[in-house]
Order: C-alpha cells, then sequence, then structure tokens
C-alpha cells in the first residue's frame, strides 16, 4: 500500500520548486461535483448527511458527527454547546490558529492563555492547572501539526474541576491516543477541511459531540436555529427559540469531501511517510524535529513538520528560499495579536521558541526526494 500511496499523485514540476502547501484534490472530486451539480441539492442535502455519516464511521466511534461551513463555525458550535457565556473563562493554547480563540470572543468569553510543550508545540498539561478559576468553563487543546495531546492527563484534570474539554483537531485527521483517534478523547472534537488540510472539502469542517443529547440542538444552531425536520412538516408550528447561525456544509463541499474519504488512509500513510523521511534525513545538531518519536501511544498524523531551529532561522529559510523551498511560521503566539489584549509575561516556554520554530513542506506533491533535498540543504551550514 505505501509503494501505490507514494506514486498515486502527481508531483511537482521541477519549476514550482517546493510549495510549503499545495492542495490534495482527490481522485473522483471532480465527477462527484459534477453529479451533485447535475441534480437537486448544491446547498445542505444527502452528501452532507452521507459525508457526516461515513466521516464518523471512519474516526469518531459512538461520537456523532456535525458538518458545517468551517472549523471556526464547529469551535463557535462546541463553546455554546459546552454552555461558554460572557465573562467565562477558557483555558487554550498560546500557541495556535487565532480561529481556536477568536469565537471565545464572538460570546465575550475571556480566552486564558496556557504555555506550550516545548517538544510538541502543544500546550503544556504542567501548566494548566494553576490557571483554572471558579470561572473557567472548559479546556481546549489543540494537536499541533498531527501530534496528539496526552489526552489521559487532560481528562483527569477536567474530570477533577468539572470542565468540558474540547479538542481542535484541525490539523489531526488520523491522529490517534492509545490506539483510538483523538477525538474519541474529548467532549467535542473539531476538524476543518480547508483547502490545504488532510482532507479538504474546498472549505468546511466539523463538529464531533459525544453527548449526543446535544445533536439536535447542534443541528438547530447550525441553520439560524430552526428545527428543520419539524419545517418539513408544512405547518408553522416550530418555533425559533434560541440564536442561530448559518453554519452549514452544503453539498459540493460534502462532494469533495466523500471523494476525499475514499483516500484518505493513503494520504495519511504518505504524509506519515514524508514526516518519517524527515525524522531519519535532519542530523544536523542545531535543528530539532517536533514530534519525533515521543512515545509508541502517540500516532502523529502529519499535517506538518515543524523544526527548532537553535540558531538564526532567518538565514535557514533564506537559504531554502534560495533553492527555491519555501518555509514559514504558519502560526503565531496570539497574544501577540492586539485583540487578544496583547503579550502576555508568564509564558516562559513559549518564549524561548518563538524565535525558532519553522515548518517545513510536507504534501501530497512531494516524494522522499523532495524531503532528502530538504533534509540536504539543512544539514550544511547556513
Amino acid at each position: 500500500m505505501l509503494n501505490k500511496a507514494m506514486n498515486e499523485y502527481p508531483l511537482l514540476e521541477e519549476s514550482e520548486g517546493i510549495p510549503l502547501f499545495y492542495p490534495h484534490i482527490p481522485e473522483g472530486a471532480i465527477e462527484e461535483v459534477a453529479d451533485t451539480l447535475s441534480g437537486r441539492w448544491i446547498g445542505q442535502g444527502p452528501k452532507v448527511d452521507l459525508f457526516q455519516q461515513e466521516f464518523k464511521e471512519k474516526f469518531l466511534g459512538d461520537h456523532s458527527a456535525i458538518a458545517v461551513g468551517s472549523g471556526t463555525d464547529a469551535l463557535h458550535l462546541a463553546y455554546l454547546l459546552a454552555g461558554v457565556e460572557k465573562d467565562d473563562e477558557v483555558i487554550v493554547p498560546v500557541f495556535t490558529c487565532t480561529a481556536t480563540n477568536l469565537p471565545l470572543l464572538y460570546i465575550g468569553a475571556t480566552p486564558v492563555f496556557t504555555d506550550i510543550d516545548p517538544l510538541t508545540m502543544n500546550l503544556s498539561c504542567e501548566d494548566i492547572e494553576k490557571r483554572i478559576t471558579s470561572k473557567t468553563k472548559a479546556i481546549v487543546c489543540v494537536d499541533y501539526g498531527g501530534i496528539p495531546n496526552d489526552y489521559d492527563e487532560l481528562n483527569r484534570i477536567c474530570n477533577k474541576h468539572g470542565l468540558y474539554l474540547i479538542s481542535d483537531a484541525a490539523h489531526a485527521i488520523g491522529t490517534k491516543y492509545k490506539g483510538s483517534y483523538s477525538a474519541q478523547h474529548a467532549d467535542f472534537t473539531i476538524f476543518s477541511f480547508q483547502a490545504i488540510k488532510t482532507l479538504t472539502c474546498g472549505d468546511g469542517g466539523l463538529l464531533a459531540i459525544k453527548d449526543s443529547s446535544l445533536v439536535a440542538k447542534a443541528e438547530r444552531l447550525r441553520w439560524f436555529g430552526i428545527d428543520r425536520s419539524a419545517k418539513q412538516k408544512g405547518v408553522w408550528e416550530n418555533d425559533i427559540t434560541e440564536v442561530g447561525f448559518k453554519y452549514q456544509m452544503n453539498d459540493i463541499s460534502a462532494a469533495i469531501g466523500l471523494a476525499g474519504m475514499r483516500q484518505i488512509d493513503d494520504v495519511i500513510e504518505l504524509r506519515n511517510s514524508l514526516f518519517s523521511h524527515y525524522e531519519l534525513g535532519l542530523n544536523n545538531p542545531n535543528v530539532q524535529l517536533l514530534g519525533k518519536s515521543i512515545d509508541e501511544n502517540y500516532y502523529n498524523s502529519a499535517w506538518m513538520a515543524t523544526i527548532i531551529v537553535k540558531n538564526d532561522r532567518e538565514k535557514l529559510m533564506e537559504k531554502l528560499r534560495d533553492n527555491n523551498i519555501e518555509s514559514a511560521q504558519v502560526h503565531y503566539r496570539n497574544d501577540r495579536y492586539s485583540v487578544f489584549g496583547g503579550r502576555k509575561n508568564d509564558l516562559p516556554q513559549m518564549d524561548a521558541v518563538e524565535n525558532d520554530y519553522l515548518v517545513l513542506p510536507l504534501h501530497t506533491k512531494m516524494n522522499l526526494e523532495h524531503v532528502q533535498k530538504i533534509c540536504d540543504i539543512i544539514n550544511s551550514s547556513w
């Protein structure tokens, strides 16, 4: 299967260099979309239902699936379903996409930033409990780059303090913790199907819910607060009692996702093989690959390959650029954005690496030779 996965997808043209990201458009996507466009449903219809079901059966165990327009939509719904209200506090990673934390500002809640684990860039479990107060409603973790968090410890803390655990798995389709997919270890888990994610719908997201009693409310909230099943009865007896949103996925996006689900195992295997080659190929003592052979209980689904550069990241970026290879930081510590109130002074592990981390190319347009070329450049001096 690995040889098939490694040779199935068209590779980069030499003139393209090696870009940092490249969308993976799955085989069959055009046919799926054409079928959708030729039919009755292009908004939320039967393909959304089918995509939800296939994703649930593959990744979610007994958790329910609600497909939405983006990962950010899913996060907002998760916070509302967890009962987060104005002036509540939520423990969040300081290092993440702003989408993790901005929906808390929609609500008027306060994100409380937690320091990082320097081996993974995930949140530091050791730093969490001192930040919990009587206002804390939930803890949010991000499986950065596909590297799983310590879900046993996070659940211990949440159970001790009566908090919800919300997992932002936007990077982590296929990530496993102790043998099961990480979505099965949290009260709510969100996924992103944005353009460059492991599984894309062009854009889209999904919310996994542990408590099945919340599913009907989630379905109402994603569609203006309307009970769509009651509406189909053709009588105006279904009231709207809560503020809802236009957060549904449409059948065009779901069609791309359904095509992607047919290849998802090969795509994850390919991405993981590229990451493993980074592990083998990087031997510069001034470079550390995050997520490298952490523990047999942690399966990194390898959405990104991130290194810590111990001397002059900017010069390395310049050298890669001179060889037509893209690299970037991608995400930044959120407390540097004014919208979150400004830089915090109690995040020493984030302080220690904020000028050192760098994301390297990893996508299905690459093969092992591309990775080795990058490793050879990094292994030499700059």
